[in-house]
């Protein structure tokens, strides 16, 4: 089984390389893990990361690069195409999960009992850096209402931290550019009926001094993205034609 991490990157060149070396370093014990690979989407950095990257000469991380900024999402959907794992986990560049807790984080899949796993900053004892106090009302909000249309109980569905079985969600569209993406992908995958679970993960949150880029804006998008996916009609998802190995694709200009 081969696990491929999916890095999206934006201006992120203080902590890209750490963070590729610590999901390197990640210890899997499972024997049925038995490769792994990087995938880094670089989404515009302006910043000297694109430089950091281009240095990388370990043969296990490929690295994509979007000519202009387009949002999470869109990097998602290139790192997920790009992927060639059978478990595809997302991996922030910035430090705030920590890679240390990957093979937790993907052992439902590994056992054969999940299709998707949720990261959880709110359950479990993990350490969890206390920052803002409105961010947590509102993710609780949002998570609330996600559940009410999806029939999930999840308790952060923001969560960054989020795997999937690749064959589970092949073919799947992700429209959403930016940081809708989270309520996207959790409504697709409970429309498709996916095992999920949930695991209680460690969170190193950062301030806006320290570069953290989600803003209010971001959480009225994805209150709309939880109406849109969950209640309007959506186009069908569209698997790449002539491809043996369908992947999550991008959204074409337009959808």
């Amino acid at each position: 089984m081969k696990l491929s991490v999916v890095i999206p990157c934006y201006n992120e060149a203080p902590t890209v390389t750490a963070q590729i070396a610590a999901v390197l370093a990640a210890v899997i014990p499972d024997e049925r893990v038995s490769d792994r690979e990087i995938v880094v989407v670089d989404d515009g950095s302006t910043d000297g990361t694109a430089a950091i990257l281009a240095g990388i000469s370990d043969p296990r991380v490929r690295v994509c690069r979007h000519a202009t900024n387009r949002g999470k999402g869109s990097a998602l959907a290139t790192g997920f195409a790009a992927a060639t794992g059978d478990i595809l986990l997302i991996q922030d560049a910035d430090l705030e999960y920590d890679a240390a807790e990957i093979a937790v984080v993907i052992a439902p899949i590994v056992a054969g009992k999940a299709d998707a796993l949720f990261g959880s900053r709110f359950q479990g004892g993990q350490p969890h850096r206390v920052v803002y106090f409105w961010h947590r009302v509102a993710n609780g909000l949002l998570t609330l209402l996600s559940n009410m249309l999806t029939d999930l109980n999840l308790t952060d569905m923001e969560c960054g931290t989020k795997a999937f079985r690749a064959a589970a969600i092949a073919g799947l569209t992700i429209r959403e550019r930016g940081f809708g993406c989270e309520p996207e992908l959790t409504a697709k995958v409970a429309r498709r009926r996916c095992r999920i679970y949930e695991v209680g993960i460690s969170y190193a949150g950062r301030t806006y001094e320290e570069g953290k880029k989600i803003g209010w804006r971001d959480g009225v998008r994805a209150l709309w993205c939880i109406v849109k996916y969950n209640v309007l009609p959506c186009p069908p998802e569209r698997v790449p034609g002539g491809s043996e190995n369908p992947r999550v694709v991008p959204a074409r200009d337009g959808d």
